[in-house]
């Protein structure tokens, strides 16, 4: 076995322990609501939120199972398409905010995370860093677990380079990718356009502003260099991983935060005040998850060889396998 197959397994086996907690303590979230023992989230109502918590709960659930696919010889034999898909979603939601974490403790700041499953303000502080522990553990295991499957499975994807392939129109899902990212970049410098609750604002928001600006931005220049084909001597592995997290940051926490914005601007509860005007923010989020799936496809699309020697057409990554 090769060194990096061996540090994907041992991370995958890591991933899967690390989202333990979180899933445990989803589970006694939603007991306790439903006994009346533990209180209900500011915000929500009790149907309200056991549905979110139950969402949760399936989430860590296929998460778990996902890292456990990565390892294990069963996980070969799903379907390339499921388990693909769910590697880039998952990646999306935790490897593309390991920088958020890192910045936040560096500037002693987190107790009002908004990225890190903290639903609850009331939260006990040691509930808040098995939370965190859980969210790390697993963005870290992903980030070295999924290379190495996709690795294996897809050979191919990850050799040669980007002037081996032809060039193709710019595609649109980049430009808007990029003009999403520098809506969250100008949040995070202190704008206030398209911002409802300014005063309300804290460090945490500007630096998961900033991180997502940071991802779209890169996922955007990664697919338009795949697309593009230039700088014909780079590597494809490089652009397919930025584009991967990337793709996937846009596509999983605008998807995640869409229903969410969709039902403020609906119902306008009264006891809801979201940061970012319900209007804008649906219509962003829903930019985001239109973008980051047609950038997945360019990453994935079938591209033949420059050479004309009727070589096989290559894929970046053969989902259908």
């Amino acid at each position: 076995m090769e060194r990096w197959d061996r540090v994907g397994r041992n991370a995958a086996y890591g991933a899967a322990l690390a989202l333990l907690p979180y899933l445990l303590i989803k589970v006694s979230w939603v007991v306790g609501s439903l006994l009346g023992v533990l209180p209900v989230g500011n915000g929500f109502g009790l149907a309200e939120w056991i549905v979110l918590n139950i969402v949760t709960v399936g989430m860590a659930v296929i998460g778990i199972a996902l890292a456990l696919a990565l390892v294990r010889p069963w996980g070969m034999r799903m379907p390339g398409a499921l388990v693909a898909f769910c590697s880039w979603v998952g990646s999306g939601f935790l490897v593309s905010v390991l920088p958020f974490v890192f910045f936040s403790a560096l500037l002693k700041v987190g107790g009002d995370s908004q990225g890190g499953g903290g639903d609850d303000p009331a939260m006990p502080l040691w509930e808040g860093v098995l939370v965190q522990f859980s969210f790390v553990g697993m963005g870290l295991g992903l980030a070295l677990a999924v290379p190495a499957y996709l690795r294996r499975r897809w050979p191919d994807a990850f050799v040669g380079r980007l002037g081996d392939s032809p060039r193709t129109a710019p595609p649109w899902a980049a430009v808007v990718g990029a003009a999403v990212g520098l809506v969250w970049l100008y949040w995070a410098a202190g704008g206030t356009l398209g911002i409802a609750h300014p005063t309300e604002r804290n460090t945490d928001g500007y630096v998961l502003a900033a991180v997502w600006g940071f991802w779209a931005l890169a996922g955007s220049a990664a697919v338009w260099t795949v697309a593009r084909a230039r700088p014909a001597g780079l590597a494809r592995r490089l652009p397919l991983v930025f584009g991967w997290v990337g793709s996937g940051s846009l596509f999983a926490w605008s998807a995640w935060k869409l229903p969410l914005m969709l039902y403020v601007a609906v119902a306008d509860p009264a006891d809801v005040a979201p940061l970012e005007n319900p209007t804008v923010a649906v219509v962003l989020h829903l930019c985001a998850v239109v973008a980051g799936a047609a950038m997945m496809r360019t990453l994935v699309r079938p591209h033949t060889p420059v050479a004309e020697n009727h070589a096989q057409p290559e894929v970046a990554i053969r989902l259908e396998d």
